[in-house]
C-alpha cells in the first residue's frame, strides 16, 4: 500500500500535535490535584467525575484502544477486548494505590508507549511477516492493561491522598475511569464506522498504523530520556 506525500504531509502533522499530549498523558491536571488532595471522607461522586475525566484526556490509553478495535468490526469482539483491558486496569489501579506499591513512572510510561507500537505493529501484520506467527492479542491487552493501570497509580501516588475513605473514593474513580473509556470508545467507534466505508480506508489505514506506531515510539523515547535524567 502506498500514501501520496501529501497523505504522510497531513499524518506527520498530526503527530506533531499528539507529542505533547502523549508526554503528558497520564498527568493530573494542577487544580484536580488540588481537589483530590483537599478531599477527606467518603466522595464518591467527584472522584467518579475525576475518573472518567482522565481516560476522556488520556491519549496512551486511548492510542492503545484505538488500535486494539482498529479491524475489530462486531460489537462482541469489541467487548471482549475492552473487558479483558479494563480488567487489568483497574486490577493495578486499585492494587498500586491502596497497597502503595510503587514503580517508577518513567519505565512504566515507557512500557505503555510499547503498548502503542505492540497494536500498532499487530494491526500492520508485522509479527506473521517477521516470526511466522501473531502473539495472543486477547493476553496481550490483558498485561497491558495491567502496566496502564499501574501508569495511573503512580500519578495518584504522588498526591496527598486521605486515609479517611480511600477504598470507596479509588473504587468510585476507578468505575469513572471505565465510564470515559465506554464515552470515548463510542465516539472513536462512529467515526471508524464512517471511515471504514469510504474507499480510501484500505490505504489509510496503513498509514494510519504508522503513525500509531510513530506516536507509540516518541513516547517510549520521551519517557526513557526522563528517566535517564532523574536517575
Amino acid at each position: 500500500m502506498r500514501v501520496s506525500p501529501t497523505g504522510w504531509r497531513h499524518l506527520v502533522g498530526l503527530l506533531i500535535l499528539l507529542s505533547p499530549a502523549l508526554v503528558w498523558a497520564h498527568g493530573v491536571a494542577e487544580d484536580d490535584q488540588a481537589f483530590i488532595e483537599g478531599i477527606s471522607g467518603v466522595a464518591l461522586l467527584p472522584f467518579l467525575y475525576l475518573g472518567a475525566k482522565h481516560m476522556v484526556t488520556g491519549y496512551d490509553h486511548l492510542l492503545f484502544l484505538f488500535g486494539v478495535i482498529f479491524f475489530l468490526y462486531r460489537l462482541k469482539e469489541v467487548g471482549i477486548y475492552v473487558t479483558l483491558f479494563a480488567i487489568g486496569h483497574s486490577a493495578t489501579l486499585l492494587f498500586g494505590v491502596i497497597s502503595g506499591t510503587h514503580v517508577n513512572p518513567y519505565l512504566i510510561d515507557a512500557i505503555i508507549g510499547l503498548s502503542v507500537v505492540y497494536k500498532a505493529l499487530d494491526n500492520l501484520g508485522a509479527f506473521e511477516k517477521l516470526f511466522g506467527r501473531q502473539p495472543n492479542t486477547k493476553a496481550a491487552v490483558l498485561i497491558f492493561g495491567l502496566f496502564h493501570g499501574f501508569g495511573l497509580a503512580t500519578k495518584l501516588q504522588d498526591l496527598q491522598l486521605s486515609k479517611d475513605g480511600l477504598i470507596p473514593n479509588m473504587l468510585a474513580f476507578n468505575v469513572g475511569v471505565e465510564i470515559g473509556q465506554l464515552l470515548a470508545l463510542a465516539a472513536i467507534l462512529i467515526v471508524m464506522g464512517f471511515w471504514r466505508r469510504t474507499a480510501v480506508f484500505p490505504r489509510q489505514a496503513f498509514a494510519a498504523n504508522v503513525v500509531l506506531m510513530t506516536a507509540g515510539f516518541v513516547l517510549t523515547g520521551l519517557q526513557l530520556t526522563g528517566y535517564l535524567l532523574t536517575t
